[in-house]
């Protein structure tokens, strides 16, 4: 091949990539059309049982799902994925994880067939550039997302994906990256954070698990706080938590159960109304207290 053939072979590389990079972005964003701003959720998913168990969770979980408008996808950031660096997943057919143990076989007997979407993943990923996200195509949909998604949308005919939570980066930066997804609460995307506010299974009273909102003093003190704070907009205390006091240090002994509550308030603009359902503690450690964030 001569010199300058090659030139200018080698000229057109770059355009040609750029030109594969736009066509790829047009048809990651081709199901997306503009929709009204859609809601966002933090869920209190509590034990696995609630994916099998009728209770009052479970309606609550149902109702909320009757409440907003039927998404076009759902993103949830789940407690239960933690990863070094920042991943969704990417694939057509996430499957169902188990990642639990010492339940009853009917939960281990579960499935929750919702398809993916590679193309919202790939969006997602074009959002952010804070940091890179990888696309994953290993995981599937952990119980944080499914055990609850499954009484909102029982037929399994959303689509879904998750993102990972990365255990290297600050609830600060946690709070950041979330703001850079905003724009796909325009684009019919439900977006879902799932864990508990007060989470401490070390402390669980194993014998109240049965009362009716049984919180120890300092559980209560605890959620009573974050409800004021959400209620005011107050995220930097939030964000700071561990400056909040032995109560706050009780709740969260391990964060990945509270980050996806900062991922979720990240969402909220000035014009959104806040409301709670499921706003129960259990047995002593753990709250269900839930968030629904919608245009006002």
């Amino acid at each position: 091949m001569k010199r300058s053939k090659f030139l200018k072979i080698m000229a057109t590389i770059p355009v040609a990539t750029a030109a594969m990079k736009l066509s790829c972005l047009d048809k990651a964003t081709r199901d997306f059309s503009n929709t009204d701003k859609m809601p966002v959720l933090f869920l209190g998913h509590g034990s696995p049982m609630n994916a099998i168990e009728e209770n009052e969770f479970v309606q609550g979980f149902r109702q909320v799902g009757k409440e907003i408008p039927k998404p076009n996808a759902i993103l949830c950031i789940s407690a239960h994925w933690e990863t070094r660096g920042t991943y969704v997943t990417a694939m057509e057919k996430p499957r169902t994880i188990h990642d639990f143990g010492g339940f009853p076989q009917a939960l281990f007997d579960v499935q929750y067939p919702a398809p993916g979407n590679p193309e919202l993943a790939k969006e997602t990923q074009q959002l952010v550039t804070s940091t890179q996200v990888g696309l994953d195509e290993k995981w599937g949909l952990d119980h944080g997302a499914w055990s609850v998604i499954k009484h909102m949308y029982p037929e399994a005919d959303v689509p879904v994906i998750q993102m990972s939570l990365d255990y290297g980066r600050s609830p600060q930066q946690h709070y950041e990256l979330a703001k850079e997804i905003a724009a796909l609460r325009k684009k019919g995307v439900l977006i879902v954070g799932s864990g508990n506010m007060v989470h401490n299974l070390r402390m669980v009273a194993w014998d109240k698990l049965n009362a009716d909102d049984y919180g120890y003093d300092w559980a209560l003190e605890a959620s009573t706080k974050f409800k004021q704070f959400i209620a005011d907009g107050d995220h930097k205390r939030l964000i700071n938590y561990t400056a909040e006091g032995r109560p706050f240090q009780l709740a969260i002994p391990t964060p990945e159960h509270y980050l996806p509550l900062l991922y979720t308030l990240a969402l909220k603009d000035e014009k959104d109304e806040i409301g709670f359902f499921n706003d129960k503690a259990v047995g002593g450690s753990l709250t269900m207290t839930s968030v629904k964030i919608q245009a006002g």
